[in-house]
């Protein structure tokens, strides 16, 4: 264990300095304005008209690079701008008089091509003559074939794009420009030789840009044999999610986490939500769970067909569900703005998954939430999160009942605010004059009856094991604690504790020896 925590920290000071030489005028990024960086007029007023106005590190750095004509290595993560990193010098260089098929960008996913597809059109809202193309499986093949004609820009599957190639419904031979988007994603589902087919297609003259969120020696591969001269531009965590998202976890009962789920969900009240679990079943369950509930929640997982992802994601895209229930690789391709707040149901297994949950929420300069629900031993890769990604994620209580029900009473009281501006209300007063005048009840029970209605059942607390605990790893002391809890102290730290072994242990020295001891001591064998 001490040898593993040893490599992991040499792993971490290497990225640091891999950071600090790499990214001298990152601190910088954010004040680079669109306005300000020499691209075309047109697509800066269409940029401004979407509600941007600076910059992310990505698009600063690559954007110059890319328009002059150099081979791009782009690593960054999910939700750092890196569609219009690679699009805007791609529409930048597109001859619109030319009608022969100039650019292609692959994508892992349907829903991925989508989405930069519509980007492109949205940035080249004002440049006439650009015609830009989606093409994946699951859409009749005939009608993309109509639809190829005079495009200039096919954002495309790897699969689909093959498949036109071997019809010859896609001629590649006038292609300056190739970039591959997500391209880790790619090579996990299995893309890597179609990949490879369609650049040894691609004229050799030509620029090619590779964006991934990680660099597995495949994709390096793939850079070595397919780029000239690449520029690497690294973009780090820290960089990217810490100072835009306000990160949180949550020490709870494993049986209590779907109620501490609809507490945050109840106390937050976020317009548009993303829910992480770990597996398709808890999906499943979760979304059962909610929509009984009465939230409006939709489920996503790889079992459900085609039809049925359009469906869900149609739902969520227009505003009907405002809680969107997924596994990881579910919901890699989906790029959805406006996502208040991010859930993690589960504690992801892999840490750059995390960092691709709570990039959903917090983009384009605008802030978000990240909730985790951590039972048990799962405090530790909470420490390693923070670790690696030198960013700290704060331990909060849950809320309480009393302020569920008082926020619940606050959106209630607003929402009867809103109809009292909006509607006549007299025919209702007249009722409720007269019930009150006639009857038992006064007009402010009535009130408070109907109130009650809205706001449902009382509900209890939730106890919150282990919350702020003193041998938590990482946690400080705060001045007075040794103090006031010594009695505690001594008992805990200073007695001998039994392992299963049958060896005793003395909890005080084991974490002088370990600050991750207190947790981790049932696991030692033997004691310093």
């Amino acid at each position: 264990m001490a040898d593993f925590k040893k490599k992991k920290d040499v792993e971490w000071k290497q990225r640091n300095e891999e950071r600090n030489a790499e990214n001298q005028h990152s601190d910088n990024a954010v004040t680079m304005k669109y306005r300000d960086s020499g691209i075309d007029e047109r697509i800066i007023r269409a940029v401004e008209e979407m509600g941007f106005e600076n910059m992310t590190p990505i698009q600063e750095q690559a954007i110059p690079l890319f328009s002059s004509g150099k081979d791009v290595i782009g690593q960054a993560q999910t939700g750092t701008g890196k569609t219009a990193a690679f699009g805007i010098p791609i529409l930048q260089k597109i001859s619109p008089d030319n009608r022969n098929l100039q650019a292609i960008i692959l994508c892992p996913t349907r829903e991925l091509a989508m989405q930069a597809a519509d980007e492109l059109r949205k940035f080249s809202k004002y440049m006439n003559g650009i015609k830009v193309l989606p093409v994946y499986g699951g859409q009749d093949i005939g009608r993309q074939i109509r639809n190829l004609k005079g495009v200039q820009i096919v954002v495309g599957t790897p699969g689909r794009v093959m498949d036109h190639m071997r019809r010859h419904t896609l001629k590649l031979d006038k292609v300056h420009t190739v970039v591959l988007d997500e391209a880790d994603e790619m090579l996990n589902m299995g893309f890597r030789e179609d990949i490879e087919t369609i650049l040894k297609e691609v004229p050799d003259e030509r620029q090619t840009g590779l964006f991934s969120a990680t660099m597995p020696k495949p994709i390096l591969d793939i850079t070595k044999m397919y780029q000239k001269d690449a520029v690497f531009l690294k973009m780090t965590p820290k960089e990217i999610t810490i100072p835009l998202i306000k990160q949180a976890y949550y020490q709870v009962p494993y049986k209590q986490k779907t109620e501490v789920i609809c507490r945050l969900l109840d106390y937050y009240d976020p317009g548009r939500s993303l829910i992480f679990c770990n597996t398709k079943r808890m999906v499943d369950e979760l979304t059962e769970v909610l929509k009984g509930r009465g939230y409006a929640a939709e489920g996503l997982h790889g079992d459900l067909s085609q039809n049925q992802r359009d469906t869900v994601m149609n739902l969520f895209k227009n505003g009907h569900a405002a809680i969107l229930i997924a596994t990881d690789v579910a919901a890699r391709g989906i790029d959805i703005d406006n996502v208040e707040a991010v859930f993690n149901y589960d504690v992801p297994e892999d840490i750059e998954y995390y960092v691709h949950r709570i990039g959903r929420t917090g983009r384009a300069g605008k802030t978000g939430r990240s909730f985790t629900l951590v039972t048990g031993r799962e405090i530790y890769k909470i420490r390693d999160i923070e670790r690696i990604c030198n960013t700290r994620i704060k331990e909060r209580r849950i809320p309480s009942a009393a302020d569920i029900m008082e926020r619940k009473g606050d959106k209630i009281l607003r929402e009867a605010e809103e109809v009292i501006v909006s509607q006549d209300l007299s025919r209702a007063i007249r009722l409720l004059e007269e019930k009150s005048t006639l009857g038992e009840y006064s007009v402010m029970q009535y009130a408070a009856a109907f109130m009650k209605m809205k706001m449902g059942d009382d509900i209890e607390d939730i106890k919150q094991d282990g919350l702020f605990s003193e041998f938590m790893p990482g946690k400080k002391k705060r001045r007075g604690d040794d103090k006031n809890h010594k009695s505690d102290k001594n008992r805990n730290d200073s007695r001998p504790y039994k392992s299963r072994t049958g060896r005793s242990h003395d909890r005080r020295e084991a974490n002088n020896n370990n600050r991750y001891a207190a947790l981790r001591i049932r696991t030692k064998k033997k004691s310093k």
